[in-house]
């Protein structure tokens, strides 16, 4: 399968995170996983268990170039959906994945389990979809397109989600270069910067400024992280613009 050329995404699943029951760790991971990899996220939704908004946002990301990983809500238990929204948005049927079921009936033969009916809907899969091998317990998630369906489990999920970016997306790591510095300005204040950050940006065309103000607190003093991302190059070109003028404000800074 070729890689688009789109962002990624991820779609984080379960009443029991949205509701606070559970603290979610997999935003950070797929952070680190992509970082890894030269490569960063562009966004994330966070859902409950509800079937027609998994349905309408799964519909609107298959209509895009993003590349999304859904974790949690492929079992089948009541208040799991997961599967069944997939397929409705892509308008195909569920269907038994005759390699999700060889995985499924070698599982169960593994710990002397019984093959229910129940178990083998674990491998029911939009049609045209590609099972995710699962090395802990061999039970599969899917991919279809470049939407990639995980379990909630982390301890499955996430060497799951590192087999799929090595297995699919490879020819994307590092592709870009990228760099970011920072510095730290006392007491600054955003409003005295802001033209400042207009006018890098202006000059710099492909690169992002950033501000991160801070009250500060009984060890550091108020102020501003501000920065610049994007082509090595131009990153160091805007910083010492960036230096130049933060200096002819006034400004005491630290490089971070």
């Amino acid at each position: 399968m070729k890689a688009k050329a789109g962002g990624w995404g991820a779609v984080i699943i379960g009443d029991e995170i949205v509701r606070g029951k559970r603290r979610d760790g997999h935003f950070a991971r797929l952070v680190e996983l992509l970082a890894a990899r030269g490569l960063h996220l562009d966004w994330v939704h966070y859902l409950g268990d509800d079937r027609g908004r998994l349905t309408d946002t799964f519909r609107r990301t298959l209509a895009g170039g993003d590349v999304v990983f859904s974790f949690g809500g492929i079992g089948v238990t009541p208040d799991d959906h997961t599967r069944q929204a997939a397929a409705a948005a892509a308008g195909v049927a569920l269907a038994l994945h005759p390699e999700a079921e060889r995985e499924i009936r070698a599982r169960m033969a593994e710990t002397n389990q019984e093959i229910t009916a129940a178990r083998l809907e674990l491998g029911s899969f939009p049609a045209g979809s590609r099972i995710i091998p699962n090395p802990f317990n061999r039970i599969p998630g899917f991919s279809l397109g470049d939407h990639h369906f995980l379990p909630g489990f982390p301890q499955m999920s996430w060497p799951m989600a590192e087999w799929v970016l090595e297995t699919y997306y490879r020819d994307r790591f590092h592709a870009i270069a990228e760099s970011e510095r920072a510095i730290r300005v006392w007491d600054g204040m955003e409003g005295r910067l802001l033209d400042l950050m207009r006018s890098v940006e202006a000059a710099h065309p492909g690169i992002v400024v950033f501000s991160l103000p801070s009250f500060g607190s009984e060890t550091m003093r108020r102020h501003v992280e501000l920065g610049a991302r994007g082509a090595p190059a131009q990153v160091a070109a805007a910083m010492a613009v960036i230096e130049a003028e933060v200096a002819r404000l006034g400004y005491d800074f630290e490089r971070l």
